[in-house]
């Protein structure tokens, strides 16, 4: 079942990346963030009423769903989907990868589990994977401050998807289902989203294209309904850490499709960039003592 879990996440997210290039244009990054979850929101709602398995949740609950979905699904989509316009998808999707460390800070922050010494040496050629992967592009941007923006941005958006992390965890530890809570998250972010959105005055109108609307059911059904569930529910089967490491996986698929697309060009900092970072998230999941353990068992055994 985790496996299953595992390749619907990686394929789904690592072409959800594309599907936010699709939708960058004249509709504001506020407005396709809301069409997406509102799509998704309401579907999700109708099959938990349809099937009955919408549960009760008390107020305090409420209250931690409101705070998830401004994590999940209004902040930080709204972080990514403006870097959009900055930086290449694919890349942003890379730096999302670093999810798994985000998640070992605030899992320690939050719950008290302290992070192993490997986290250490992954954070540490994460950071230098980023600037790697990055610093070809900024030379020769000469530092400019929208592809900086772009990457902070990306690192935010992020963060916020790491503090919902927490949230999630928290309500599978007290025994909620992860549909109902999902759904409220979902529906609370995207009412958040629109105030947003009527703030800043911008038009709820969307782009009635062919690529636009393929891309936002795309992002609804599969990215957010198929996606999201399958990603919280393993978040609650083997926790945030474990749970992060498809995070390790879908960045080849965007940055595949990316190239594709796109046009991304591979320059060798790039791929140091790329290798170091994934080498990174994957020191993350190794458990040396572990190893060592069954080397000595084995050794033994002979």
């Amino acid at each position: 079942m985790n496996a299953l879990l595992y390749c619907l996440v990686v394929v789904i997210w690592g072409t959800t990346w594309i599907a936010i290039y699709l939708q960058q244009g004249p509709v504001s990054a506020p407005v396709s963030i809301f069409w997406r979850f509102a799509v998704a929101s309401a579907l999700m709602m109708l099959i938990l009423l349809a099937s009955g398995k919408l549960r009760k949740l008390s107020g305090r609950d409420h209250l931690f769903c409101l705070l998830q979905g401004g994590c999940v699904f209004c902040f930080n989509f709204w972080c990514f989907y403006s870097a959009a316009a900055w930086i290449n998808t694919g890349l942003e999707s890379v730096i999302f990868s670093m999810a798994v460390l985000f998640n070992a800070v605030n899992s320690f922050v939050f719950f008290g589990h302290k992070p192993p010494l490997r986290f250490y040496y992954a954070a540490g050629l994460g950071l230098t994977g980023i600037i790697t992967l990055f610093w070809q592009d900024l030379a020769n941007s000469g530092w400019n401050h929208s592809l900086l923006l772009g990457i902070g941005l990306s690192a935010l958006g992020t963060f916020g998807f790491s503090l919902g992390n927490m949230i999630s965890m928290r309500h599978q530890r007290k025994g909620l289902e992860v549909m109902t809570t999902n759904s409220w998250a979902m529906l609370y972010g995207t009412l958040l989203i629109a105030a947003i959105a009527c703030i800043r005055g911008d038009n709820f109108t969307p782009q009635w294209t062919l690529s636009y609307l393929g891309a936002l059911l795309y992002l609804a059904i599969f990215g957010s309904v198929i996606a999201f569930g399958a990603y919280f529910t393993l978040v609650g089967r083997i926790g945030p850490g474990n749970a992060a490491y498809s995070t390790l996986l879908f960045p080849l698929v965007a940055l595949t499709i990316s190239t594709l697309y796109e046009g991304y060009v591979w320059q060798m900092n790039a791929v140091v960039g790329l290798v170091l970072i994934l080498v990174g998230n994957l020191v993350m999941f190794t458990r040396p003592e572990a190893l060592m353990s069954k080397l000595i068992y084995r050794r033994r055994a002979a």
